[in-house]
This record gives structure tokens, C-alpha cells and sequence, in this order.
């Protein structure tokens, strides 16, 4: 009777061990079928970011109801989707996503899209999709809220990489419809748009294959950047670019209340706005049909976005110079978050080469410090610079995904302690913000 008694006690705790293997196995094999099982249970509680003004809170973050201040210390990975797809280089992704944890960092900006033909293109044709990628980015955004980090998914290219919308011209071609040959007609032509409206409701409501939880209501997702890099063939084309913003930035809103919405500009400014030319990198800035401060104050835009690269857009300026532009070009900017827009500014992409002066100066750590220190300041004074992402950081073994501003943090001391340092300042910040938001 005593060993059956134990016997029984012991089953259910056999149980449990096979049930919890049985998950293990499949979550990490290479041939699995992704067994649907409720993953978020083991999954931290996030609040969801919104704004107040110029500033990001988090609402309920860890579960409660409260609201806490939130400035992003974050960087760049695109290529998270491309290597969740198969599982033997999942372990990468993994290893990004707790190394840029273990740095302080809080947000990742990677790419919700990948058009096109081939073994690792998400959207093959019009509504047509790959699910074994689509269950890729299911990971990222899994193993992203595991490492309580926050994704911004930017959901198409300006450029041909990856697709872009060159890619929806070509498909709008190839089925008859008559379309021009300016890839404008992106921003123009309603199959196209209906094409991109497609893609956008079946990111937005996909049920995460490993979580259960649809994308719409997923926490760890920080916002939609509808392009990456929008720019017109033709400043004649403005029109029609600040339109597709309002209609997009609107349609995403329909299907979803949760999350945020930025443009995903570089932040220059256009032909129409005063006593703002001499701030863009140089006359060619006007020309693109963007506008920082158009677009940017579109209603369902909630807040700016800025990129940085002072080594292409003045290539043969020496350091002085670059400081100089980059100093005034984050001025600027933070300046028409807090007064022009009344909306947080973010720079989601801060790059520059690992150049080193005569002096061993190294100029990106130089460059990066400074546009640190003035989000820094800004967000001391609860001012509009909300937080800067560096482009773009890389694990081992993923060189495929390099270009010249890539970089692997633990192989640069100096930069990985700037880095770590901003985490530390901007927390400190938020939490002294905090203290004071509480009643006494």
C-alpha cells in the first residue's frame, strides 16, 4: 500500500517533467511544428507604451495599473526575422536579444518585412505568405518579451532590399494593372495601396504561433514604422507621400488602439519650411517629397522619427565638422518635438563609421556621445529627445548582415561602455520621474 501511495504522489510530478520536456524539445527542434502551446504563461507582464505629450510612458508595466516615464536607450538589428527562420540560427537572435538586455537596452528596431521571391521572404506574393517565416518573426517577438525588450517592426523598405516598393510596382505590373514607372505610384496607385493594406492587417492580426497572443496585443511590440526610409523619385510627389502617411498611419489605427505609429523618415526637411534649409545635410535633403515636420504632425503619427549619419549625407567633412552638423541637427529636431509637434521625438537610427583620427580619437564614439548627451539633457528637463537607436549592432557569425556601421559591442570596449553608461542615466532619470509622479 505505502509504495502505491508514493507511486501516486509521484505521477502527476512525472507528469509535469514530461510535459515541460516534451516543450523544450519542441520549441528548440529544427523539424517541429511549432505545438502551439500557451508559452506567454512563462512570459514577464509589460505594460504598453504610449505618450503623454512629448514624453513615452509605460501604462501597467509588471502587471499593475500604474503609469511610469519611459526614454529608449536602444539599436538596430534588422536581420532578427531573417535568421529566426530556421532554428538552427535561432540561437543568434537569441543571443542579440540578451546581449543588448545585458546592456541596458530597451528597444529594438528590425524588420517586419521581406517581399519578394526566395527561401526567406515573408510576403511572396500579394497576400501570399511563407508561414516558416512569418513563425520566424513569431519567435523574435517571443524571444524579444523574454528579454523584456520592446520591438519597433517596420513593416516595408524604401529600397529594393528586402523587396521595398519596388517590389509592390513590380506585382501591380505583372497583374495588368497600369502603373507608371516612377515608384511613386507606391504612394499613389489604390492596387498597390490595397496590396500594402493586405500585408498590413495580416501582420497586425496574426496570432503568434509559440504565445498564442496576436500581434495587435502583444506588449513587447513598442510601434508600426510604416517605411523604412520613405523618399520620393520627385519633391512633386510630396503630396501624395503626406497623404499615404495619414491614410496608413489611419488604417493601422482601425485594426489597432494599442500600439504607436511613426513614419520612419530621416528627418529632412522639405521645400515648404522656413528657415529650416540650412539644417538638412544639404540641398538634395528638400528634394526627397519628405518633411520632417509635415509628416511628423499627422494625427495618428505618434511620434517623430530621426535618423543620423553625418559620414554619408557630408562625406568629406572632417570630425569638427560632423560634431558641428550633428550638434545642430538633434537641436533642431528636439526643438520641433517640443514646440512645433508637441510630440516625443525619437532618433531610431544613429550610425557612423569606426573611423580613428590622427589623435586615436575614434569618431564614433565622439558622435554617439554627443547625441547621448543631448537626449540625455532633453530628458532631464522632460523636453521631446525621448531616446536614440543605434544602428546597428551584430552578434558573431551573422556578417552577412554587416554593412559599415555594423558592429559587435563586446569587440568595442569604448563604445560598449558609452552605451551601457546611457542605460544607466536614462533609468536613473525615468525613476527619479517616477518617484516624483507618486502622491505623497
Amino acid at each position: 500500500m505505502d509504495s502505491q501511495w508514493r507511486a501516486k504522489r509521484l505521477f502527476p510530478f512525472l507528469g509535469i517533467l514530461l510535459l515541460l520536456s516534451l516543450l523544450y524539445l519542441d520549441f528548440n527542434n529544427s523539424n517541429n511544428n511549432y505545438f502551439s502551446f500557451p508559452i506567454f504563461l512563462w512570459q514577464p507582464k509589460m505594460g504598453f507604451v504610449s505618450t503623454n505629450s512629448t514624453q513615452f510612458i509605460i501604462i501597467g508595466d509588471g502587471g499593475g495599473g500604474g503609469v511610469s516615464a519611459f526614454y529608449v536607450n536602444g539599436w538596430n538589428s534588422y536581420w532578427l526575422m531573417m535568421k529566426s527562420v530556421w532554428s538552427p540560427s535561432r540561437s543568434k537572435v537569441s543571443e542579440m536579444l540578451k546581449r543588448g538586455a545585458q546592456m541596458g537596452l530597451t528597444v529594438c528596431r528590425t524588420w517586419a518585412f521581406s517581399d519578394g521571391r526566395g527561401p526567406d521572404a515573408l510576403q511572396v506574393s500579394p497576400g501570399l505568405f511563407n508561414e516558416r517565416v512569418f513563425r520566424g518573426l513569431d519567435y523574435v517577438i517571443v524571444e524579444a518579451r523574454r528579454n523584456h525588450i520592446r520591438l519597433i517592426l517596420s513593416l516595408v523598405n524604401n529600397l529594393a532590399a528586402f523587396g521595398g516598393k519596388n517590389q509592390y510596382v513590380k506585382w501591380a505590373k505583372e497583374a495588368g494593372v497600369n502603373v507608371s514607372l516612377s515608384d511613386d505610384s507606391f504612394f499613389s496607385n489604390p492596387v498597390i495601396k490595397d496590396y500594402y493594406k493586405a500585408y498590413i492587417k495580416a501582420v497586425l492580426k496574426r496570432k503568434n504561433s509559440l504565445s498564442g497572443v496576436r500581434y495587435s496585443e502583444e506588449p513587447a511590440i513598442f510601434a508600426w514604422e510604416l517605411m523604412n526610409e520613405p523618399r520620393c523619385a520627385s519633391s512633386s510627389s510630396a503630396p501624395v507621400l503626406q497623404a499615404w502617411i495619414a491614410e496608413m498611419a489611419a488604417y493601422i489605427k482601425s485594426l489597432d488602439k494599442r500600439h504607436l505609429v511613426t513614419v520612419g523618415l530621416e528627418g529632412f526637411y522639405g521645400l515648404n519650411t522656413t528657415n529650416k534649409s540650412e539644417v538638412n545635410p544639404g540641398i538634395w535633403a528638400a528634394s526627397l517629397g519628405t518633411d520632417f515636420i509635415l509628416n511628423s504632425a499627422i494625427d495618428n503619427i505618434d511620434f517623430a522619427s530621426v535618423h543620423a549619419y553625418p559620414d554619408s549625407w557630408i562625406p568629406h567633412a572632417d570630425l569638427e565638422a560632423k560634431t558641428n552638423y550633428l550638434s545642430n541637427w538633434v537641436d533642431s529636431h528636439i526643438s520641433d518635438g517640443d514646440f512645433a509637434l508637441r510630440k516625443p521625438v525619437l532618433f531610431t537610427e544613429v550610425g557612423s563609421r569606426w573611423d580613428v583620427d590622427g589623435k586615436g580619437v575614434h569618431e564614433r564614439d565622439v558622435l554617439l556621445k554627443l547625441v547621448y548627451d543631448k537626449i540625455y539633457e532633453s530628458a532631464k528637463k522632460r523636453q521631446a529627445g525621448a531616446g536614440a537607436l543605434i544602428w546597428q549592432l551584430l552578434v558573431e557569425d551573422v556578417d552577412r548582415y554587416s554593412d559599415q556601421f555594423s558592429f559587435i559591442p563586446q569587440d568595442s570596449p569604448s563604445t560598449y561602455k558609452l552605451i551601457k553608461e546611457q542605460s544607466c542615466r536614462l533609468q536613473r532619470i525615468s525613476a527619479g520621474h517616477n518617484r516624483a509622479r507618486k502622491p505623497e
